[in-house]
């Protein structure tokens, strides 16, 4: 499915995949970079680009309503944790936390970006391999310090083979069982959460993701709907 385009060093992998797209490249096209020197992560944060961690972008062109494009954050979140655990000890498992985040031990090992442009989504992954550089207000760790043993290739090699089968059943079965398989992943039902919200923080209880993938928090005014937002569990 996947055809990949190989860096040294580029800007940013995302930034590249944005060009193709505007140049026509076809569906399953795979920006991969060895360093990155302008990556970059949700609300506009850097990404930490150093060479030895994995960092790609694949562009897809779905034929789906723009209404549950935002599903494919979740596909691709079970697809880089399924990736990761089957690189570290058999012991450590890997959960994941609203949208996107994918954790060990608590610690941020992996981040992804979703972005459209003409009439593509392009999915940036990042993976820390070898290295965990410090993000601002973040734990970090990589497969390496927890215990893993992976090449940046080989990584590569297996996230896009579990990408691949988690697109597949998503677009066969729809997001309920993706929507299942993050929450199997994730905190338990109830856990105390933090939620920033455009400048205000919302505290409450982890009630789910509604069938479109929006946090379920409850709080004491009653259950919120969150749709975009920065969650740490307390």
């Amino acid at each position: 499915m996947f055809n990949v385009l190989h860096y040294e060093m580029i800007g940013s992998t995302s930034d590249e995949a944005r060009r193709l797209a505007t140049a026509g490249a076809a569906h399953g096209t795979v920006v991969h970079a060895d360093e990155q020197r302008a990556g970059r992560g949700r609300l506009a944060r850097t990404w930490v680009s150093p060479p030895g961690n994995l960092y790609v972008s694949v562009l897809l062109r779905l034929d789906l309503p723009p209404a549950r494009l935002p599903e494919l954050s979740f596909v691709t979140a079970l697809a880089v944790a399924d990736a990761v655990e089957a690189l570290l000890p058999r012991h450590v498992r890997v959960m994941l936390k609203w949208p996107n985040d994918v954790l060990v031990w608590g610690a941020k090992i992996a981040g992804i970006l979703l972005e459209q442009t003409d009439g593509a989504t392009i999915i940036g992954i990042g993976v820390n391999v070898l290295h965990a550089p410090a993000t601002g207000g973040y734990k970090t760790t990589s497969i390496a310090a927890s215990g893993g043993i992976a090449s940046v290739d080989g990584a590569r090699d297996r996230l896009l083979a579990r990408l691949e089968r988690h697109l597949t059943t998503w677009q066969a079965d729809g997001f309920g069982p993706v929507r299942t398989a993050w929450l199997a992943r994730a905190h338990p039902i109830g856990a105390a959460l933090r939620v920033s919200l455009q400048g205000q923080t919302v505290e409450g209880a982890f009630g789910g993701l509604d069938d479109t993938g929006a946090l379920l928090l409850e709080t004491k005014a009653g259950r919120q709907r969150v749709v975009a937002g920065d969650v740490a569990v307390r």
